[in-house]
């Protein structure tokens, strides 16, 4: 089947499938300005903690060409000798804020978005020209970096699992929640790719429906079989014995192991606590918050009301009905069995260990 790309960075221009449409519509968004980049992350055309930190570094790249076209900075003029050098510190700041502002729960829209504006501070004694390539280079580098921490994650995660296992996840952590491959997604593909035979039962997310919509779009793409079950389904299929693990990707975990992922992963870990299934998480450490130290410290997004009272064009749910939907919940470190970074496999209690790798 053609291959798709969660986010291609082109002649300075962001595109990004669109993935309200999917699956049944292959579209692509091109972000030009800050402003798309902004109302593309915060309406879930891109979604995933590590794609957002991906499309917020190339967004603070497109802030810094605004700003140089704004001030008219030419290429060969040093950026910090320029005139109008206050205001551009000031413009970007406006801008990186803006992209910020857009998610409160995933740590890696800030981690990025820290690190880019790293190179931009150092870089200010340059030509304008060198100081564009060394932020727009330290951005496809964030890319390119994500997606070999994803199949060191997934060759890490295939080792925890049987010949034959029957897998459940949650959501969608894979090639549309990262730069490519994916988390939760990257253990099972890569588990299938040396020779496992593996069945997924994804559940389908309420209310965004990530699980059928994402996540069994890319199974089927892959041809990994994959079986489709309603949230509420979860516990009566574990009774059955039919589930041997559960593994589920993150948009933080903080520094005691708690993992903050898309709401029911944390009723998911309850029931594989309750039937004996180990319970993976799946995150590149980028997604890893050491100052943060647990996750009740946690800012959970709430979203709009409309997403569970219908979706798309439907509506199902009594007109002024009150609504209550946060986008996240917090699983207690106790519940998750191992994590599965690229830099290993650890115990949540064991996390720091892999601080200095």
């Amino acid at each position: 089947m053609k291959k798709f790309e969660t986010l291609e960075w082109k002649n300075n221009e962001l595109i990004l499938i669109d993935q309200r449409l999917l699956p049944t519509a292959e579209e692509y968004v091109v972000c030009r300005t800050v402003d798309d980049v902004a109302d593309a992350i915060k309406n879930m055309v891109v979604r995933g903690a590590p794609a957002i930190g991906c499309v917020a570094a190339f967004g603070f790249t497109i802030a810094v060409t605004e700003a140089f076209k704004e001030l008219k900075i030419t290429d060969n003029l040093f950026v910090s000798k320029h005139e109008h050098f206050s205001k551009l510190l000031k413009l970007i700041k406006t801008s990186k804020d803006k992209l910020a502002n857009t998610r409160p729960t995933a740590v890696n829209l800030f981690w990025a978005l820290e690190r880019i504006n790293k190179i931009f501070d150092s870089g200010v004694h340059l030509k304008a020209s060198d100081l564009f390539f060394s932020v727009s280079s330290e951005a496809e580098k964030i890319f390119d970096e994500d997606i070999e921490s994803n199949k060191k994650i997934g060759l890490n995660g295939a080792l925890l699992l049987g010949e034959k296992v029957n897998i459940m996840t949650h959501c969608n952590a894979g090639s549309l929640a990262t730069a490519g491959h994916g988390t939760a997604l990257g253990i099972i593909r890569s588990a299938h790719s040396i020779g496992k035979k593996i069945e997924v039962f994804a559940g389908e997310t309420r209310p965004f429906l990530q699980g059928a919509r994402l996540t069994a779009w890319e199974l089927i793409k892959d041809g990994i079989p994959v079986t489709l079950i309603t949230d509420n389904m979860s516990g009566y299929l574990m009774s059955l014995n039919l589930i041997d693990a559960v593994i589920v990707g993150a948009d933080r975990v903080t520094s005691n192991g708690d993992v903050i992922n898309k709401i029911g992963t944390y009723s998911l870990a309850v029931l594989a606590s309750k039937h004996n299934i180990p319970f993976y998480v799946a995150c590149p450490w980028s997604t890893v918050d050491i100052k943060t130290q647990t996750g009740a410290q946690v800012t959970i997004e709430e979203r709009d009301s409309k997403e569970v009272t219908g979706y798309g064009t439907s509506t199902w749910a009594p007109q002024g009905i009150k609504v209550f939907n946060p986008a996240f919940d917090v699983t207690p470190a106790n519940l998750v069995s191992y994590l599965v970074t690229e830099r290993g496999v650890v115990k949540p209690n064991n996390l720091h260990s892999l601080k200095d790798q």
